[in-house]
């Protein structure tokens, strides 16, 4: 990856902060718009690391919105997305171009819709667990007999609660969900985001991807319109696998986080294993490298 300097945090003083997430920082642009920020910070296991990776917030958003190219009004038009069209480097002062410029959307401002919309198309990560304990995953009832990377019948909708930023976002049911939003709206989310999740599957095989999992986000806009928001299909939202490594039984090597997550799983903190609470092992150059060097790898083969 070409050297570039590391945004850990935005400082803009021309917009209003409105938030920062594990990633994101989200500014108000009048009262309609958010100009989204992706930093270069990595959490894993819902903990911020200390040290950033050099461009990770660039890549994300380059491949955001490569993703909403294919699949918005521009692509396959699955559904309406949250790009407003305008340059996000329009809204801030020039001082601060460099801090926006590659790593930004500017993006309509809408009511976010507290369910994270989680597809999966192959048995991974707690998906598996959860399989082991009981042949289900979100009281999805599964075949027996699979395996830890078995790719599923059918993709499955296995949604979760959002949590504040810090805590785990818990694993919930469908019907739950429809208690929590309703059920019109409930299963507007949950066949869309499967309807996306295999179109971009079926792209992503061309490329030599497998995406086994990723998670999606909704909001309403004023007119009540369900719009697709926030990061789409990146590392950071997704299990991304390379095809040729794949093999049922055990874990792919993974563009994702998957590598960070294996470190700290094995490295021990004043010789005991990390708890996994703040604050986070402090990350090796090696590992800062790799992880980047995992996202430049995806976007790289996503885009050729």
């Amino acid at each position: 990856m070409t050297t570039v300097s590391a945004l850990h945090t935005s400082a803009l003083t021309s917009l209003t902060l409105l938030a920062r997430g594990k990633v994101r920082d989200n500014y108000a642009v009048g009262t309609d718009r958010i100009l989204m920020v992706a930093s270069d910070r990595i959490s894993a296991f819902d903990v911020i690391m200390g040290e950033p990776i050099p461009g990770k917030g660039v890549l994300l958003t380059q491949m955001a919105l490569y993703w909403f190219d294919k699949l918005g009004p521009k692509g396959l038009n699955l559904c309406p997305i949250h790009l407003t069209g305008d340059a996000p480097e329009s809204v801030v002062s020039a001082a601060e171009v460099p801090q926006v410029q590659g790593r930004s959307m500017l993006v309509k401002r809408l009511k976010p819709l507290p369910v994270e919309a989680v597809v999966r198309g192959y048995l991974a990560g707690s998906g598996w667990k959860e399989y082991q304990e009981g042949q289900a995953v979100c009281g999805v009832k599964l075949p027996a007999g699979l395996k830890n990377a078995s790719k599923l019948p059918e993709p499955i909708y296995t949604p979760a609660a959002k949590a504040a930023v810090g805590e785990h976002d818990e694993n919930i049911t469908f019907e739950k969900t429809v208690d929590m939003i309703g059920l019109d709206l409930a299963t507007r989310i949950k066949d869309i985001s499967i309807a996306i999740y295999k179109a971009a599957s079926a792209i992503a095989a061309k490329k030599g991807i497998i995406i086994a999992d990723t998670k999606f986000e909704f909001g309403l806009d004023t007119d009540g319109t369900l719009v697709l928001m926030d990061e789409v299909l990146t590392p950071d939202s997704s299990r991304y696998w390379p095809a040729e490594s794949y093999v049922e039984g055990v874990n792919p090597p993974s563009y994702d986080k998957q590598f960070l997550r294996d470190w700290l799983e094995s490295n021990l903190v004043n010789g005991k294993p990390w708890d996994k609470t703040p604050p986070a092992p402090r990350l090796p150059r090696e590992v800062i490298e790799k992880t980047s060097a995992k996202y430049e790898e995806a976007l790289q083969r996503l885009t050729r």
